[in-house]
């Protein structure tokens, strides 16, 4: 299985936005085959008045500013479906690697960063540690006391990137390590 495919495979939906415009295009489907329905049999069931609207769209030039209001409220909600539907959602599982390369499974991005958590406080000088992770970017604060230097940021950094690698993520991850000392 390809990385692209993986990732497809756990790219989340978005499903709210989709049931509600299917909602209401349900619900405007009905009222139309309930309108036609009706007047095929010969008795209208007329719902909507369109001897009003008719009247309303006969006498009202384009460039009213209702009709310019409704038209721009149209559009930008087509807008705002159509962002909606183009940004990617939160994930709710992070693809990894397995030894099959035809298999790929999720684990929940919580669980991810508790791992690299457990990794970093397995540091000797760290008594706390959390992780975090933003984009492609895990970023670890780990927590010292009387242990504040380089070298044992980058030996936190050394261990959640070798935590990272035996959990074998889909997509790289860089890992930025911050020491507070506490006291």
């Amino acid at each position: 299985m390809s990385e692209r495919t993986a990732r497809n495979a756990f790219r989340p939906r978005r499903t709210v936005p989709a049931i509600i415009v299917a909602l209401l295009l349900t619900a405007l489907g009905i009222v139309v085959a309930i309108e036609v329905i009706s007047s095929l049999l010969g008795r209208p069931a007329r719902l909507v008045n369109y001897d009003g609207v008719y009247g309303w769209a006969t006498t009202t030039p384009w460039s009213d500013p209702m009709v310019l209001i409704a038209f721009g409220l149209v559009a930008l909600l087509g807008l705002v479906l159509l962002v909606t539907a183009l940004r990617p959602g939160q994930p709710r599982l992070m693809p990894v690697r397995t030894d099959d390369p035809d298999l790929v499974i999720g684990i929940p991005p919580k669980s991810f960063t508790r791992a690299l958590a457990h990794a970093a406080q397995e540091v000797a000088g760290v008594h706390a540690a959390t992780a975090s992770v933003r984009g492609n970017t895990v970023t670890v604060t780990a927590r010292t006391s009387g242990w504040n230097d380089a070298a044992l940021s980058e030996t936190v950094r050394q261990a959640v990137q070798a935590r990272v690698a035996a959990l074998r993520p889909v997509e790289p991850y860089r890992v930025t390590v911050t020491t507070k000392e506490e006291k």
